[in-house]
């Protein structure tokens, strides 16, 4: 499997670029989009909850 892979790329680059190259840019680009996706959630979202909550709950302590 290994050696007709190496051979495919070695015979037609162009066509081993193509069924070797794209599954991996693929996986590469979503594993990219998740990291910057964790990153918008923990540096925006998670801090933006805790302020509002916190505004939250002193106004509903302060009306008490």
């Amino acid at each position: 499997m290994l050696a007709s892979l190496l051979r495919l790329v070695a015979l037609r680059p162009f066509l081993g670029m193509a069924i070797l190259g794209v599954p991996v840019l693929v996986l590469i680009i979503l594993g990219l989009m998740t990291v910057v996706a964790f990153k918008v959630i923990v540096a925006l979202i998670i801090p933006v909850s805790v302020v509002l909550l916190a505004i939250w709950l002193f106004r509903r302590m302060k009306r008490a």
